[in-house]
């Protein structure tokens, strides 16, 4: 067998290793003309997308190029905590790495095992037939293979040759920013992440490798603009505006103080897909972001987008098409689906600013104490590994 991946991203490289391991041949179509080196911001693997690399062989290496979280800790915006997650095993914390350093180390595992990976393929259209697929991309060339993968993102082209009537992404309301101030003058310790809850916006942040202070946050907007429209407004005006949204909200207003344009990532508009009603046709099929993208507020995004790639690989070494295609969905999408719903509650809240710090600060250390107990709300989630070796059976 052989299968071509469209999208070189994260998802791309993981299925093309973990098909490789089970025995089947894999190549990359990347649209961009050349890989992203630099580009892009913190992004959390979380110890279920460990586990899920650990597959392939590749936990180690994201431990080496990542930093441990072992504690989440949640404060309102005059600094006072009313909460704290530790992270449910101690040996396997998630980790926060930069997407750059993780596209170059899953693209020098794919090259080290043989996988090629071309870039500038865009695809335009393909082709299905009885016994194999053909990928026709925006330079005139073509790719023959028995099964075509999309691990195209978000805005997929494979989700729209597989159902043309497929929702498209759904804007969340809110733009993401980011960026580094220099030094540590909060004081933040070492494998803390904080989130703090103001009255009109949250601030993520935590201290970096290089001992700096690390922040991000989402911006409620009517307009979803992408990246490249929010990168026009600039940099200097969304500080100014963040500035003003987070007022005398603690820590937000000394990071966003000393905050500079020149170390800060614009991203724009936070999407999130809903669940593809078709995930495959008889040749065809969707994984990760192109099938589903739950909100970044549950830190969810890349993990199980890996989670499904190798599930995807594991299905395909152990039935035929299209039946591979049907067990893989089975396996996956209740899973997903349901940590997309629980995005979906937290990103309205954010939206409509139902957490004000008053009732966060008066009512949040009960719920801690009651409701919210770690293994409950995680455990199910964080703690979840693939049997690769287990043989998948039709659904």
């Amino acid at each position: 067998m052989k299968a071509l991946i469209i999208g070189g991203g994260i998802t791309g490289p993981v299925a093309a290793l973990a098909l490789h391991k089970a025995g089947i041949d894999a190549e990359i179509f990347e649209a961009y003309e050349q890989s992203a080196d630099g580009v892009g911001g913190w992004l959390m693997i979380a110890p279920n997308g460990i586990n899920a690399l650990g597959v392939i062989g590749a936990a180690d290496d994201i431990r080496t190029i990542g930093r441990p979280n072992r504690r989440m800790v949640m404060t309102d915006g005059r600094g006072k905590r009313f909460g704290a997650f530790e992270e449910l095993d101690a040996d396997n914390p998630s980790q926060l790495v930069m997407r750059p350093d993780l596209y170059q180390l899953l693209a020098e595992r794919a090259a080290a095992a043989g996988i090629k990976i071309h870039h500038g393929k865009r695809l335009v259209d393909a082709a299905e037939t009885a016994d194999g697929v053909t990928a026709h991309f925006a330079d005139g060339s073509t790719a023959t293979g028995d099964v075509l993968i999309g691990a195209d993102g978000v805005h997929s082209t494979v989700r729209t040759l597989i159902d043309p009537n497929t929702p498209g992404p759904r804007y969340t309301g809110l733009l993401g920013f980011g960026g580094v101030v220099p030094g540590n003058e909060l004081g933040l310790p070492e494998g803390e992440f904080y989130f703090a809850q103001g009255k009109r916006g949250f601030l993520g942040y935590a201290l970096t490798d290089e001992g700096d202070t690390g922040w991000f946050t989402n911006v409620p907007s009517r307009e979803p603009l992408d990246g490249e429209e929010a990168r026009r407004i600039g940099a200097p005006e969304w500080l100014r505006r963040m500035r003003e949204l987070y007022g005398d909200d603690y820590p937000a207003r000394d990071i966003l103080a000393k905050a500079t344009p020149d170390h800060m990532v614009v991203v724009g508009a936070m999407h999130i897909m809903p669940s593809a009603p078709r995930w495959h046709s008889d040749r065809m099929v969707i994984v990760g972001d192109a099938a589903h993208v739950p909100s970044n507020s549950t830190g969810q995004g890349a993990s199980l987008s890996i989670e499904s790639a190798i599930e995807l690989a594991r299905c395909l070494r152990d039935l035929p098409v299209p039946q591979a295609f049907q067990a893989y969905e089975k396996l996956r999408r209740s899973r997903v689906e349901k940590v997309a719903e629980q995005g979906e509650k937290v990103n309205q809240d954010k939206v409509n600013g139902r957490i004000t710090q008053a009732v966060a600060s008066a009512l949040a250390p009960i719920a801690m104490k009651l409701f919210m107990k770690p293994e409950k709300m995680f455990g199910w989630l964080h703690r979840y590994r693939i049997e690769w070796d287990e043989q998948v059976r039709a659904a």
